[in-house]
């Protein structure tokens, strides 16, 4: 456990929509200054990390001409198993890949195991295969040194370019996350870890006063869970956007679904809360918001890029 905690509970802020809307152009401002601030050595390292297994991808399998024979090695090496799944056009993503071969698990092991879904997972990528890239393979012949490089460059920019796109989302949830830890604990919240990291029932959630990282709530992960002083418990979402528009969806589509789920597995109503952003905000932290149901012994929240209270 680390933290102090207080005595009781704290007034609950409200803020105005004058509040929020400052809040939104500051997180803005700080997107903007993070963005022009970011060094340009982290694309070329992760450029050069990339051209390596694009590289040996090509050289492995004599620029793609041996991919039957040499498919379980490269499946079997997680960086040529990603510059593999580049081949195609547009790239494959794993999980996607793993629906379309039919398969729960990639693991070398499970490979070793099932010749059949090596020659699955060629054939996929075979079949969407980019021969704007990779011309040589369909007419049966070498590629030109010309055509080779142009392969490499292409392939190693598409990669790179969605590799440093999802650090750069990944690390700024982990601020965020980190942003609303420590602000939990400047109020004297305490935290606390749970067992399995899991909560199937809210026996088992933080007590009023406590606070945990992420866990399964239900049949859901949520990013923090807080046990609320009057006995109810508050899931925490943290979500990083660019925009107001990207912001509303990922709102609508994963921090509301979630809360929906969790309404069904602990119980509590529903109710709309529509209009614009500050008026959601504003319905939300009033309780008519459709995750904060009348009744329910569980509220909601969504954490928002630099909005941390």
């Amino acid at each position: 456990m680390t933290g102090r905690r207080r005595a009781g509970p704290l007034a609950r802020p409200l803020w105005t929509g004058e509040q929020l809307d400052a809040e939104r152009r500051s997180a803005e401002e700080r997107f903007r200054r993070e963005r022009l601030e970011e060094p340009l050595e982290v694309y070329l390292d992760t450029f050069e990390q990339v051209q390596d297994a694009v590289e040996n991808l090509l050289e492995g399998t004599v620029d793609l001409t041996q991919l039957d024979d040499q498919a379980l090695a490269v499946l079997t090496d997680p960086a040529l198993l990603e510059a593999f799944r580049y081949l195609a056009g547009p790239p494959i993503s794993l999980d996607d890949l793993k629906t379309i071969v039919d398969t729960n698990s990639l693991s070398p092991q499970a490979l070793r195991a099932d010749p059949e879904l090596v020659g699955r997972l060629v054939q996929t990528i075979l079949t969407a295969l980019d021969r704007r890239r990779f011309p040589w393979l369909a007419e049966g012949r070498e590629p030109t040194p010309t055509e080779r490089e142009a392969a490499i460059l292409a392939s190693t920019a598409l990669l790179a370019t969605q590799r440093t796109a999802t650090g750069r989302r990944s690390e700024g949830k982990r601020v965020q996350e980190e942003q609303v830890r420590q602000a939990l604990l400047r109020h004297g919240l305490v935290e606390v870890e749970i067992a399995g990291r899991a909560i199937p029932t809210l026996r088992e959630a933080p007590r009023a006063g406590q606070f945990c990282l992420e866990v399964k709530l239900g049949t859901r992960k949520a990013d923090l869970i807080v046990g609320l002083w009057d006995g109810r418990v508050m899931p925490i979402e943290c979500k990083v956007s660019n925009s107001s528009t990207n912001s509303v969806k990922r709102l609508n589509n994963d921090a509301a679904v979630k809360a929906e789920v969790w309404l069904k597995d602990f119980g509590g109503g529903t109710g709309g809360a529509g209009g614009r952003a500050e008026r959601r905000l504003q319905a939300a932290q009033s309780g008519r918001s459709p995750t904060a149901g009348s009744g329910s012994v569980l509220g909601a929240s969504s954490g928002r890029s630099g909005a941390v209270g």
